[in-house]
C-alpha cells in the first residue's frame, strides 16, 4: 500500500476495522483504490432483503474529486439509471474533500431509503414512482428479489 496516499490507506483501514452496518467495502488485490461494495436494502424499503453489488473507484485525484461509484446490481430506482449510474449530490455537485468514502457508502444507502422522483436520472422510473408510487414501489421489490437476491 505503500504507493497510496496516506489518507486513502487509513479510510480503508478504517472500512475494514469498523464496517458500516449493511455496507461492506473492500479493495481488489491488483488496484488498492477500486473497491468491490455491497450494500444492503434498507429495511422498509422496497430493497429491503437485496443484497446490491457496486463498484467504487477512487480518482487520482481523491479526495480533491469524487470518488466514482456505481451499482453493478440491477435495480428499479428513479435516481440510479440503467447503467447504475447514481445522481446524488455527494458524488457531484455537493462533493468536499471532508468527506470520505463511508460517507457515500452511507449517502447512496439513505438513498435507497428514500428515493427522489423529483431529481431523476432514469426518468421513465421516476415517472411511474410520481404518478403510482405504490406501483413503483412493487416493482422495486419484484427488481429487489430477481436481481439482488443469493441465489
Amino acid at each position: 500500500m505503500a504507493s497510496l496516499p496516506k489518507r486513502i490507506i487509513k479510510e480503508t483501514e478504517r472500512l475494514v476495522s469498523d464496517p458500516v452496518p449493511g455496507i461492506t467495502a473492500e479493495p481488489h488485490d491488483d488496484n488498492l483504490r477500486y473497491f468491490e461494495v455491497t450494500i444492503e436494502g434498507p429495511a422498509g424499503s422496497p430493497y429491503e432483503n437485496g443484497i446490491f453489488q457496486l463498484e467504487l473507484y477512487l480518482p487520482d485525484d481523491y479526495p480533491m474529486e469524487a470518488p466514482k461509484v456505481r451499482f453493478l446490481t440491477k435495480i428499479y430506482h428513479p435516481n440510479i439509471d440503467r447503467l447504475g449510474r447514481i445522481c446524488l449530490d455527494v458524488l457531484k455537485t455537493n462533493w468536499s474533500p471532508a468527506l470520505q468514502i463511508r460517507t457515500v457508502l452511507l449517502s447512496i444507502q439513505a438513498l435507497l431509503a428514500s428515493p427522489n422522483p423529483n431529481d431523476p436520472l432514469a426518468n421513465d422510473v421516476a415517472e411511474d414512482w410520481i404518478k403510482n408510487e405504490e406501483g413503483a414501489k412493487n416493482k422495486a421489490r419484484e427488481w429487489t428479489q430477481l436481481y439482488a437476491t443469493k441465489k
